[in-house]
């Protein structure tokens, strides 16, 4: 019993950490706090935030490029397809639950106008296509280092205020980190390490031992997690309108979306798990638990990536060799919540304006829903703009979206956990598809191995080799670079076995 609690105290401090959370937000409500007291609430969660922001360059970086430069390339391929597989399947079936919950639950009505705010939301003339190419763009960065902490996007400028119809597209750069120009940037450099073999491996080394100080970074990281989440948590509370008479006023709304994300989560995503593993995949969601409240707390996948990485790889022994790989693409365009969001939202803001929305409008909904979200990590202020595209593309008016915006900073966070939990999902998925069709890997790359990064290495061979016993042989350069012989047998006495250090 002692030695459970001492697994689990890190989750069951997150866990408190939330309560503490919304009780103590709750309770400093009627002591009607000012902008000074709530701001000295959210500091310690400030620093949560910051401090799991420094860490996303530096852990991804470290993970794909240490994980890629390990495999052969084909690997590479053959989980990339699987992954993208698994991205594609879970989003359109967000969209297409959330449509069909909205028109069935019909949440909307001229009511609920009333609750519209002096928020104004411009109606940009910026398209689908345009923030498409914005996410092109952003893909491959001119500046590495800029790339760090700016994005590039697109807007609409008036060329002539006399003339509404003088408009030029200009092209800028904004604050934000350009999280997938840098996630292209080091697959590159991690296939490029993989083909070269030796003559990369002393950068190869460089980032293996790179991503075990990153994690050790994180491990630290983590006893502080539960303090910055308790603060968060408690100033947005503190911060809130009357949320209740938003939440009745919202009731159906919020419900429909709440209903689809569970649904999605603990119906789709969890039966796709099963089909391909044939395993319980409520308890592979119960190890992510902790990160799922990290996610409620920051209300961001990219800054609950280091907690991600750890609950995949401790509690639910995804093999280190998936989820370098996987999490980190999954993080920024695998938005399954944010989809469904969407895509209800839109219909929902249609039926309060009383718009019938024909076949084919509904199907734009669905293709535009899909591709905004894939998108969005790459936006600036994604949840609006985004929002602002699906709007625009079936002429719906974008100024009701001030509605929701009184109820998003929860549904936000709600969204946020389940993007969380279906990248996690997804790194078992790649890896039971994988493991269930023959081993993923095979053999570590040959040319690239060490020993600053062996440790890692050699538990992906053995536990590949654990799994299959059809694997006779393994390279024994894997092990030994300057050895001349070909192979080595894989129950050998002095391979240690799974699970040893």
């Amino acid at each position: 019993m002692a030695s459970a609690w001492r697994e689990n105290l890190q989750l069951i401090l997150t866990l408190v950490g939330v309560i503490v959370g919304c009780v103590g937000g709750g309770l400093l409500r009627y002591a009607e706090a000012d902008v000074k007291t709530i701001g000295y609430v959210n500091f310690p969660g400030e620093i949560l935030m910051n401090m799991l922001k420094m860490m996303i360059i530096p852990l991804i970086a470290a993970s794909l490029i240490s994980g890629l430069s390990q495999l052969e390339a084909k690997e590479s391929g053959r989980i990339s397809r699987y992954a993208f597989m698994y991205y594609g399947m879970t989003t359109t079936f967000a969209v297409i639950l959330g449509i069909f919950l909205v028109i069935v639950i019909h949440p909307g009505n001229a009511s609920v106008k009333g609750l519209e705010h002096s928020v104004h939301s411009h109606v940009s003339d910026i398209s689908g296509v345009d923030k498409f190419l914005d996410v092109v763009r952003n893909l491959f960065p001119d500046n590495l280092i800029e790339a760090m902490f700016r994005q590039t996007t697109s807007e609409y400028v008036l060329l002539n205020a006399t003339d509404p119809h003088s408009l030029a597209l200009k092209i800028h750069k904004v604050d934000g980190m350009n999280v997938l120009g840098v996630i292209v940037f080091c697959v590159a450099v991690g296939v490029a390490l993989s083909i070269l073999g030796e003559k990369g491996k002393p950068l190869a080394d460089l980032f293996i031992s790179l991503d075990h100080v990153v994690n050790m970074l994180v491990e630290l990281l983590m006893w502080y997690a539960p303090i910055g989440i308790a603060s968060l948590i408690a100033a947005k509370v503190m911060s809130m309108g009357n949320v209740w008479h938003v939440l009745e006023s919202l009731s159906l709304f919020v419900l429909t979306v709440v209903l689809g994300l569970e649904l999605h989560l603990f119906g789709t995503i969890s039966l796709i798990y099963f089909i391909a593993s044939r395993k319980n995949p409520y308890v592979f969601l119960r190890g992510l638990l902790q990160a799922a409240m990290t996610a409620l707390g920051t209300a961001s996948s990219a800054a609950s990536l280091p907690v991600t990485f750890r609950c995949l790889e401790v509690n639910n022994n995804v093999d280190p060799c998936y989820t370098k790989f996987v999490l980190p693409i999954g993080a920024m365009i695998n938005m399954d919540g944010t989809a469904l969001y969407e895509a209800v939202a839109s219909i929902f803001i249609a039926q309060i304006n009383g718009i019938e929305l024909e076949f084919s409008q509904i199907v734009t909904v669905s293709l535009t829903a899909t591709l905004a979200s894939i998108g969005a990590a790459s936006i600036p202020s994604a949840g609006l703009v985004t929002m602002l595209i699906v709007l625009s593309a079936v002429g719906l008016p974008a100024d009701d979206i001030s509605i929701i915006i009184t109820i998003d900073w929860l549904l936000d966070r709600i969204r946020t956990c389940v993007n969380v939990c279906g990248d996690g999902v997804g790194c078992g998925f790649v890896q039971e598809l994988c493991e269930g069709t023959g081993p993923a890997l095979p053999t570590v790359n040959k040319k690239v191995s060490d020993s600053v990064g062996s440790e890692l290495g050699s538990n992906c061979m053995i536990d590949k080799m654990s799994a299959h016993p059809h694997l006779h042989a393994v390279d024994r350069r894997f092990s030994n670079p300057d050895d001349d012989s070909s192979t080595i047998s894989a129950t050998d006495s002095t391979l240690p076995k799974k699970g040893s250090q």
